[in-house]
């Protein structure tokens, strides 16, 4: 693990053409990820359906998700929301106009 001081805000990819993921931190059980969105949602078709619990934060901007049983969470910045493994989700909508930073945790 790097002793170097990070920031979620800066390195910034100026093209966001497509979704921003990067690994923070993690190991064989948990792994941290920055995702940086701009106007990004998940394909029409599919969900995500994952091994691991997922904990998501929205650091900065907004996002939306939905669920395969139709509920739909609205997040903006400081809100957060824990995704049990194999709840089918998907991201449906992040704010066009500025970047949408999430924090995700996925732990068993």
């Amino acid at each position: 693990m790097s002793d170097e001081k990070q920031n979620v805000f800066n390195a910034v990819p100026s093209d966001l053409t497509d979704e921003f993921f990067e690994v923070i931190a993690g190991n064989g059980d948990v792994k941290i990820e920055r995702i940086i969105s701009k106007g990004h949602s998940s394909p029409e078709t599919g969900w995500y359906d994952q091994e691991q619990h997922e904990w998501v934060m929205v650091v900065q901007g907004g996002g939306e998700l939905t669920f395969e049983d139709g509920r739909v969470i609205k997040l903006g910045a400081g809100e957060h929301v824990n995704i049990p493994a194999h709840c089918k989700h998907k991201v449906s909508w992040t704010r066009p106009d500025t970047e949408t930073i999430w924090l995700a945790v996925f732990y068993s």
